[in-house]
């Protein structure tokens, strides 16, 4: 008897462990372009004893959902229908990621994630299964952004047994856990109040990069965040506060991510950031009480960056200008020779301490700037890219101004030659900033924080680095003479240089066409101009090259000048329009709350009406208005011709506005509509706007005059 009971009791725990496997995830529930599954870690429940649930997020490829805070979206979130007796935590985020949409930065899942949560049972259970039922809320986003829901039930059955890891789900737990922040452990963390910042350093065994996500929505949410490496094993983070936001935290909190994961918490993608935030920085901080030693190897590190910065794609066209210098030099007194090249080196290590000066002046200030900041300014990048521009074309023998202007030929042993040499030290400076090559990073970081003197004292030595070549060269005339001499294959070679110096100009578009976004203000032709400022430049090259040379008459050389600085001049007025993006002119939209049938009503009385279905979660959306309504052009028409503007606010639920959208076989925002006399049915604009898009439907909209 006791045999077959025995036997009863194996056959209902294979029974129930063949419906516990099959049962410890719901159906997968799709909606558009997210599909949810709540799927469960263990193979049944045990009275008493926590049981972890998770949301699995499959994203269709594109499309993200959101982190725990956010600027404009909002996060994934569930309710539960519990048996009597059971609770469940909320949930555990795992480490995001930064996603950038034209300037609007957000903290997102892809692909696959699964939020976890854990289940508690009571401590007696008097029944086989138990039925969970849920349902959750998302917002998924591309270039549209769509509220996603789904509700369903899973059950769970119920023994006395300890559970075992789903052979189906546990592997996925698994990845989430390594996926989930973690305390700092053997990382140290410190946070401090710096103006309108919050500054974190961190101290350890540091990754290549860290990023923080912050869970409080105070900061502003950046693609990268600015730091500053001190030293081998402290970094500093500078989180600037939002405008949004009122004041400073006295707490940090959020997470803070490495790639490609923190060594010493075995590769964790994220740390646990939960620390009070001080006054001001703590005693002993490196660069705050003015006694960080400078050290020995601080200073090599600083001298091999700037000898190495010689080889940079930055700096290598001045480079092999300067070298064809003392090509032509060959021949001429020591004494000359090893003047130029000082008077390069001055160049250089006077451009360097103006740098370092203005990088102090604005710390004492309270702004945090790093190396490279000019570079931040969209006017002075513009420049930089004409001047550098100018200099290829020249190279390329499009025009020439005397050779004495690059520091290259013959006439560097007249006066003027060393006006070149000077000025090729300025260049030297200007066309590094962009590049932080192998050993210079550190060096710069902790320059960044030194004491004033200890700061000059290393971009000095950093400028020395720069300029060793060619300091070499002038002080070991043997050397010289082993260069080639003079001739015709000097002509190739400083038009291959020319290249070189196109490339850099490459290089400064890409950062100008990042800067001039117009999520950050600027016209969507900002960047046209740009290029069509140096189409006049290379005109106004040309034409100077053509009709001012020397052998042409007097007449001719002079009408020749003046076109080409006309020219010039219509560059840099184009050139520089494009990096102003204060186009608004103190207009703005005076948005009216939309109502079913408002709009229709308005433009039955002759009214052209502009209808704005959004929400703040939208990005595209936000981006749209960023895009638009900071033309002038469009808020001149808009006042000119009395547009009525509707916003119809989908940031919470309506189902007003979600019927007019499906009236249009729409479910996603952004949609916009334009009403007027014109048109016989409303016009439905495309998701992406452009000024030009606006600007031409409200004027059909007006009908014929």
């Amino acid at each position: 008897m006791q045999a077959a009971s025995s036997i009863l009791s194996l056959v209902t725990a294979l029974l129930l462990g063949t419906v516990s496997a099959s049962a410890q995830n719901s159906p997968s529930l799709r909606d558009q372009h997210v599909a949810l599954t709540v799927i469960g870690e263990m193979s049944h429940l045990q009275a008493g004893q926590p049981y972890r649930l998770g949301l699995l997020l499959d994203h269709d490829p594109g499309w993200h959902t959101y982190w725990k805070s956010t600027a404009t979206g909002y996060a994934t979130s569930v309710e539960w229908d519990l048996p009597e007796g059971f609770t469940v935590t909320g949930i555990s985020w795992p480490t995001p990621i930064v996603y950038d949409f034209l300037g609007w930065t957000e903290f997102v899942y892809e692909n696959q994630a699964l939020l976890v949560l854990t289940l508690i049972p009571p401590d007696t259970l008097e029944v086989e299964s138990v039925e969970i039922g849920f349902s959750a809320e998302w917002l998924m986003c591309e270039k549209v952004c769509i509220p996603g829901s789904a509700s369903s039930s899973l059950t769970l059955p119920v023994l006395n047994t300890p559970p075992e890891p789903s052979p189906k789900w546990a592997a996925t737990f698994r990845e989430a856990d390594h996926q989930m922040p973690v305390p700092p452990g053997v990382y140290r963390l410190e946070a401090w109040k710096e103006t309108d910042s919050v500054v974190l350093e961190v101290t350890g065994d540091l990754p290549e990069s860290l990023y923080f996500f912050d869970d409080q929505a105070v900061f502003k949410a950046r693609t990268t965040i600015e730091t500053r490496r001190l030293e081998a094993d402290t970094i500093r983070l500078f989180l600037p506060l939002d405008e949004a936001s009122k004041a400073l935290p006295d707490r940090l909190s959020g997470v803070l991510r490495a790639a490609p994961g923190w060594p010493g918490l075995a590769n964790r993608p994220g740390i646990v950031v939960d620390i009070p935030v001080s006054d001001g920085p703590p005693s002993g901080a490196a660069g705050d009480t003015g006694k960080l030693p400078l050290g020995f190897s601080l200073l090599l590190l600083a001298f091999l960056g700037g000898l190495i910065l010689n080889l940079m794609p930055c700096v290598f066209p001045v480079l092999g200008i300067k070298i064809m210098g003392f090509v032509g030099q060959a021949g001429s007194s020591r004494a000359k020779i090893v003047s130029h090249g000082l008077v390069f080196t001055a160049g250089v290590i006077i451009s360097f301490w103006i740098l370092a000066a203005a990088l102090l002046i604005f710390r004492a200030s309270g702004n945090q700037l790093g190396w490279g900041f000019q570079l931040q300014s969209p006017g002075f990048v513009f420049s930089l890219t004409i001047i550098l521009f100018i200099f290829g074309l020249n190279l390329s023998g499009l025009f020439e101004v005397g050779q004495s202007v690059m520091g290259v030929g013959s006439n560097l042993a007249a006066k003027s030659g060393f006006g070149g040499s000077f000025f090729s030290g300025v260049l030297a400076t200007v066309v590094a900033t962009p590049c932080a090559a192998p050993f210079l990073a550190p060096a710069l970081g902790a320059a960044l924080a030194l004491p004033a003197l200890s700061s000059f004292v290393t971009f000095t030595v950093i400028g020395l680095g720069l300029s060793t070549p060619y300091l070499l060269l002038s002080g070991f005339p043997g050397l010289v003479n082993k260069l080639p001499r003079p001739g015709p294959w000097m002509e190739t070679f400083k038009q291959f240089m020319a290249f070189l110096l196109y490339a850099t100009v490459a290089y400064l578009l890409w950062v100008l066409a990042g800067q001039l976004t117009e999520s950050a203000g600027y016209p969507a032709f900002s960047f046209l101009k740009i290029l069509l400022s140096l189409v006049l430049v290379a005109l106004a090259t040309w034409i100077y090259g053509k009709w001012a040379s020397y052998n042409r008459r007097k007449q001719a050389r002079f009408l020749g000048t003046m076109a080409a600085l006309g020219a010039l001049a219509g560059a840099l007025l184009t050139g520089f329009s494009g990096t102003r993006s204060d186009l608004v002119d103190g207009r703005q939209i005076h948005w009216l709350e939309w109502e079913p049938g408002k709009a229709e009503s308005l433009a039955a009385e002759g009214r052209i009406v502009y209808v704005d279905f959004t929400a703040r979660w939208c990005v595209t959306c936000q981006t749209n208005k960023a895009t638009v309504f900071s033309s002038s052009r469009v808020l001149e028409q808009f006042d000119q011709m009395e547009v009525v503007s509707l916003k119809a606010d989908w940031t919470h639920q309506d189902p007003r506005i979600s019927k007019a959208l499906e009236a249009y076989g729409r479910s996603a925002v952004p949609f916009n509509l334009v009403y007027g006399p014109g048109f016989n049915e409303p016009r439905v604009l495309p998701e992406i706007l452009t000024p030009g898009v606006v600007l031409e439907a409200i004027q059909s909209a007006a009908g014929p005059r």
